[in-house]
């Protein structure tokens, strides 16, 4: 009786692993990501934090999130062409106030719903600060271009293996959430996993390590909440994108496990077409989440239309001047314009 009754409980709980895997989806092959695309409109939009916020954990805070401004700026948004926004939601958020980001992330979709924008959530991050902190965020630095952005999940996170559960406590949750909602168009698991700040900030040597770790299972993460929505990761360093054996680890992950592709560029409009022609031989849909940096040589009117020639989904950063101060040059991170 023992031996049968610990073979069920077994068995029981394999069946169960076994119900759940079989739930999740796999990575879209390309005939289901390149049908996904064929039914969007071509994808024009930006990289929205309200001008009211500093920072993504700003504008998401239960003490700082301002609606008011959100469905004002949406509507500009709308009023211009734009169809969808690329939002960053912050993880410290939902570990502390799970419930009210809920509440708050309904409210920005019903907004962007009443102006027909949907949007493309962004669940991590490597860029800038990172030490986030939950609570009230730091002024602007003055003359400063994004002077108080994070990092999610922090690089102290990121190094803690043990604590990775929470990451996928929250990954899970996000997505299941939302899986089937229209309003959601995407979900771009990793913001520029790779980056290192331009070593502005103090990083973890070896911070890639730990990037490349952690970013396979977040890939899992959200295949297993079988959302209907797209998974992607932007490439956005590097020069021979279209060599898969010349890539480096991450990249080669982004590449591997994505539904569609995404990149940034920011540079001149010869250098953006490169681009999206070493991307095509992916055969999956294409989609710029960043780029328009008139320093660099990318601007509206030079990128903009190669993006509709090729029907690649366009994402500028920024679109109202706030307290991020988008509109100051890269440079000001060394040279303040004060």
């Amino acid at each position: 009786m023992k031996a049968r009754s610990c073979f069920s409980i077994a068995g029981a709980i394999f069946l169960l692993l076994f119900s759940n895997l079989a739930g999740a989806r796999e990575q879209w092959i390309q005939q289901e990501a390149n049908v996904w695309y064929e039914k969007q409109p071509w994808l024009l939009g930006e990289n929205y934090t309200p001008s009211t916020a500093v920072n993504q954990i700003e504008m998401w805070h239960k003490d700082t999130f301002d609606l008011a401004t959100i469905d004002k700026e949406l509507g500009i948004a709308s009023s211009i062409g734009m169809n969808t926004v690329r939002v960053f939601l912050p993880n410290l958020i939902w570990e502390n106030d799970k419930q009210g980001f809920f509440e708050r992330i309904d409210k920005l979709l019903e907004s962007g719903h009443k102006h027909n924008i949907q949007v493309l959530f962004v669940l991590f991050d490597s860029d800038w600060d990172p030490n986030p902190v939950y609570g009230k965020q730091q002024a602007p630095v003055p003359g400063v271009h994004n002077s108080r952005w994070v990092q999610s999940p922090g690089e102290q996170r990121l190094k803690s293996e043990s604590q990775y559960h929470k990451l996928e406590e929250y990954v899970k949750d996000i997505i299941g959430r939302y899986a089937d909602d229209t309003r959601v168009i995407g979900w771009d698991l990793w913001n520029e996993p790779s980056n290192t700040s331009a070593g502005l900030y103090d990083s973890l040597p070896d911070k890639n390590k730990y990037v490349a770790l952690l970013l396979p299972p977040v890939y899992e993460w959200a295949r297993s909440a079988n959302p209907t929505q797209p998974l992607t990761s932007g490439l956005w360093s590097g020069l021979h994108w279209d060599d898969f054996e010349q890539l480096g680890k991450i990249e080669k992950i982004q590449i591997s496990e994505s539904d569609i592709i995404s990149f940034h560029d920011y540079s001149w409009p010869e250098i953006f077409e490169a681009r999206v022609r070493q991307l095509a031989s992916y055969g999956r849909p294409i989609i710029a989440t960043e780029y328009m940096a008139r320093g660099s040589g990318s601007t509206f009117d030079g990128t903009l239309p190669l993006g509709k020639k090729y029907n690649v989904g366009m994402y500028n950063w920024g679109l109202i001047e706030g307290k991020t101060q988008m509109r100051l040059p890269w440079d000001s991170w060394y040279h303040p314009y004060t």
